[in-house]
């Protein structure tokens, strides 16, 4: 299990807080939430039991969920900026 990340970003003058959670092994899913001013403001849950499905050594597949997680916030924070999250 990944604890998870987090990222502040400021959009249109607005503080938003992405953040990316690992539900862990039995769930085989990380949620992705994006709050203002503590409350959520939208949410997705992705889900990696392709990356287990692997069958990866444990540091190569923590690598991996890492990697996916990074990639996520990232996608995020681009759709933020885009206006396709959260509108324009």
């Amino acid at each position: 299990m990944i604890v998870g990340l987090n990222r502040v970003v400021q959009h249109q003058g607005r503080e938003l807080h992405i953040q990316v959670e690992d539900l862990g092994l039995d769930q085989a899913a990380f949620e992705v939430r994006i709050y203002e001013g503590g409350g959520v403001l939208w949410r997705k849950r992705v889900p990696y039991d392709d990356v287990l499905s692997q069958g990866l050594p444990k540091p190569e597949q923590d690598d991996a969920l890492r990697g996916l997680m990074e990639r996520t916030l990232h996608t995020v924070q681009a759709g933020i900026a885009r206006g396709k999250i959260l509108g324009g």
